[in-house]
C-alpha cells in the first residue's frame, strides 16, 4: 500500500518560502539604506568592534567642532592684533611727524583718531561676545569714548572693565590651550601712552599745539619710546595668538586625518556591498516563484485528491 503524506511537503515547502521571503527583505533594505544592518545586533560579533569605532568618531568630532570653534576665534582676534599694531603706528607716526615738523596743531586730532581704533579692536567682538573681557564677555572692557573721558579715569586699571578669566579649550585627549587675552595685558601699554598725552594736553605744560617749549619736546620724545615699547607688546602678544592659530590648525589637520580613516573603518564593516545586494535580490525572487510553485503543485498531491 502506497502512503501519501503531504503535511511534511507543506511544511518544508512554505519554510522555504518563508525564508526565501526573509532573505529578499535583507536584500531590499541593504539596497534601500545602503548599510549592511539597521541595528547593532544585525552586525553579530563585529557590533563590539563597531560601537567602539563609532565611539572614537564621536568623540573626535567633538573635539574638532571644538577646534574649529578656537579657530574662528582665533582668526578674529588676529584681525584685532592688527588694527591695534595699526592704531599704535597711527600714534607713534603723528607724535614722531610733529617732532620732525616742529609743528604740533594736528597732534591731538591724530592722537584721538589713533584711540578710537585701539578702542575698537580692543571692544572687538565674536559670536556676540566681547573677545578681550575675560569672563564678562556682555561688557565693553574700554568704555572711555574719547581721549578726554580716557584721561579721566584715576587709575589706569580703571580704564579697563575686564576681568582675569582668560578662555581656554581641550583641543584633543591631552592638549588644553589658551585662546584667548585680556583687554588691560594687550592694550595697557598704548592706553598709558594715550593717558600721559592727554592729560600733559590738559594741563600746566599743554595745550599740545603750534610750536613746544623743549620741555614739552623733551615730553613727547619720551612718549614715543614708550609707543615702540606699546607697539612692541602688541606684536609680541599677536605672535603668541599666530602661534596658537597654528596648533590648532595643525592638530585640525590631524584630527581630520583620523577623523577619514575612522569612517572608512566603519564603513567597511556597515556599507553594504550593493551589486551584491541586487544579486541576493534577484535570487532571492526566484526562490520565492520556485516555493510558490511547489506549494502550488502541492495542493493537487492530496490523499483527499486519490480517494475521490
Amino acid at each position: 500500500m502506497t502512503r501519501v503524506a503531504t503535511n511534511a511537503n507543506f511544511q518544508s515547502a512554505l519554510l522555504d518560502l518563508q525564508r526565501a521571503q526573509s532573505r529578499q527583505q535583507d536584500a531590499q533594505n541593504r539596497i534601500a539604506t545602503g548599510k549592511v544592518a539597521t541595528d547593532l545586533s544585525g552586525f553579530g560579533r563585529n557590533a563590539e568592534t563597531l560601537n567602539a569605532l563609532k565611539a572614537a568618531d564621536a568623540r573626535l568630532a567633538g573635539f574638532i567642532a571644538t577646534g574649529e570653534a578656537v579657530k574662528a576665534r582665533l582668526d578674529t582676534q588676529a584681525l584685532a592684533f592688527d588694527r591695534l599694531i595699526e592704531s599704535t603706528d597711527i600714534a607713534r607716526d603723528a607724535v614722531a611727524n610733529a617732532l620732525a615738523a616742529g609743528r604740533f596743531d594736528n597732534l591731538m586730532m591724530e592722537l584721538e583718531s589713533a584711540f578710537q581704533a585701539a578702542q575698537g579692536a580692543l571692544n572687538l567682538k565674536h559670536e556676540g561676545a566681547f573677545l578681550f573681557a575675560g569672563g564678562r564677555v556682555t561688557d565693553a572692557p574700554v568704555e572711555a569714548t574719547n581721549l578726554a573721558t580716557l584721561a579721566a579715569e584715576p587709575t589706569l586699571a580703571d580704564v579697563f572693565s575686564n576681568d582675569q578669566l582668560v578662555a581656554s579649550a581641550r583641543l584633543d585627549e591631552t592638549t588644553i590651550t589658551s585662546s584667548g587675552f585680556l583687554a588691560d595685558e594687550i592694550g595697557g601699554p598704548l592706553m598709558e601712552v594715550l593717558r600721559a598725552l592727554q592729560a600733559y594736553h590738559a594741563g600746566a605744560g599743554g595745550p599740545i599745539a603750534g610750536t613746544l617749549d623743549d620741555a614739552g619736546k623733551a615730553f613727547l620724545q619720551q612718549q614715543l619710546v614708550a609707543l615702540d615699547g606699546a607697539r612692541e607688546h602688541a606684536v609680541l602678544a599677536s605672535a603668541r595668538n599666530g602661534a596658537r592659530q597654528n596648533q590648532v590648525e595643525s592638530l585640525l589637520a590631524s584630527q581630520e586625518t583620523q577623523q577619514l580613516h575612522l569612517t572608512e573603518l566603519i564603513g567597511n564593516r556597515t556599507d553594504a556591498d550593493v551589486s551584491q545586494a541586487v544579486t541576493d535580490l534577484n535570487l532571492s525572487q526566484i526562490a520565492i516563484q520556485a516555493s510558490a510553485q511547489v506549494i502550488n503543485q502541492l495542493r493537487d498531491v492530496s490523499l483527499l485528491n486519490l480517494l475521490r
